[in-house]
């Protein structure tokens, strides 16, 4: 008999209701799963004696597959770039702001806007050459660098690395000397031909000042910072035109803007190459948008409380490149990161500028796939720390965010990135 007050109530459940039931569970499973293979991974030999951070999402839903050590900072080496890349795309017009100019009379004042592609040996663009060619005079303006030229923390002992080149207001050949040594020498550009001596040195270039030593027998090309200043922009433009470029003073507010390559052709150098000259020259050019000084921290200090004011932890960001050890982020800061960078530019473009996996850049020689690339992302590295954050597509279609990093280890490099290769692999397969 039924009982007074209390009817009988048919329970039904709709097909798609089931549906979403049995997804969950299977998703729960899939997670446990992840969660039971990541942790026995961190039982190999050498791996209590070093600092590991992982975490990794489903990129649409935001749910968390696995974490580790996600909320602790590391040392991110060239990850920092992600930062610099999402100041620079929510910042940067298309174009890259190649120059600031005005007339006075028949003299062109120009100003730099940190635009790193002028003449450079790779990008090679001539924007602002051929427009100041056509002037008949040409003054520079650059009173408005701000930054130091090396960023707090960088190594003193790699001052005459091609990974160094020093921030400028007005750049060009990418502020590096290209050195053909090959039984002669060859130099580009041939301003410095004078200022390269054939012998072997403990270094490259003399500490302070544009003074080469390379050996003519060592049958390679390199590329060696030069000390630059605004006198010294000031004589290698005017070498390059045929013609003096005087020093000025203008009012920046006063000056109109030249534009000149696609910036997604910097972006993709400096993802796919990890160009650290690009990363900090990109910052510059993001300072010089906003107003009219280059300065690292007025850009900094802008992404941070304006584009990326609700980051899990703040993180200490103190370059454009992440060649200073006095960077800390968390893998989470990072994972935010990459979901807002996935969220907000069309995945396309997004993968495109990235370093991909088996193709060309730090990724070329692992993650490779012979029917499609799956792993899009940004390496970094510095002795004893070795980190990749990014996206992982897996064989089933889905997106992963993650961020990996390693630091203080003391095995080899090599062990460390294939260790993450084995784990990535893993995950793509079975998630």
């Amino acid at each position: 008999m039924r009982k007074p007050g209390f009817p009988k109530v048919k329970q039904t459940f709709t097909v798609p209701f089931i549906l979403s039931i049995a997804l969950s569970f299977m998703a729960c499973a899939s997670t446990a799963r992840i969660a039971r293979h990541l942790d026995r991974t961190w039982d190999t030999p050498g791996m209590d004696y070093q600092f590991t951070g992982l975490l990794m999402i489903d990129a649409d839903s935001g749910d968390t597959l696995y974490t580790r050590n996600a909320k602790k900072a590391f040392t991110p080496a060239s990850n920092m770039k992600l930062f610099t890349l999402y100041a620079a795309i929510k910042t940067l017009p298309e174009r890259a702001p190649a120059m600031k100019y005005a007339y006075r009379g028949d003299t062109l004042v120009v100003a730099g806007t940190g635009d790193p592609s002028a003449l450079h040996h790779e990008l090679r663009d001539s924007t602002a050459f051929e427009f100041m060619d056509k002037a008949p005079h040409v003054a520079m303006a650059n009173t408005h660098m701000k930054s130091l030229v090396y960023g707090p923390g960088w190594s003193w002992d790699d001052f005459d690395r091609y990974y160094m080149p020093s921030r400028s207001a007005f750049p060009i050949y990418g502020n590096v000397v290209k050195i053909a040594a090959a039984n002669t020498l060859r130099v580009v550009p041939d301003i410095l031909e004078d200022s390269v001596v054939a012998e072997a040195h403990m270094f490259r270039r003399a500490p302070e000042t544009n003074r080469f030593f390379v050996n003519p027998t060592l049958g390679d090309t390199l590329e060696i910072p030069f000390v630059t200043d605004p006198a010294v922009e000031r004589r290698f433009w005017g070498k390059a035109l045929g013609k003096p470029v005087y020093a000025t003073e203008y009012p920046m507010d006063s000056l109109q803007t030249l534009y000149g390559i696609p910036t997604d052709s910097l972006y993709k150098r400096l993802m796919k190459e990890s160009d650290n000259f690009i990363a900090e020259q990109l910052m510059l050019m993001v300072s010089t948008t906003l107003g009219d000084s280059l300065s690292f921290e007025r850009a900094r200090n802008y992404a941070l409380d304006s584009l990326l004011p609700d980051l899990p932890q703040q993180p200490r960001w103190v370059d454009g490149s992440g060649l200073s050890r006095y960077n800390l982020v968390s893998p989470e800061t990072i994972v935010y990161l990459l979901r807002k960078l996935y969220q907000e530019v069309p995945k396309e473009r997004l993968f495109a500028i990235l370093a991909t996996g088996g193709q060309r850049g730090t990724l070329k020689e692992r993650y490779q796939d012979g029917q499609q690339p799956y792993l899009f992302g940004k390496t970094g590295s510095l002795s004893n720390n070795h980190n990749l954050s990014g996206y992982l597509v897996t064989r089933s279609g889905k997106t992963v965010i993650f961020s990996f990093m390693n630091n203080h280890y003391q095995q080899p490099t090599s062990q460390i990135a294939s260790r993450m290769e084995r784990v990535l692999k893993w995950v793509r397969d079975q998630y």
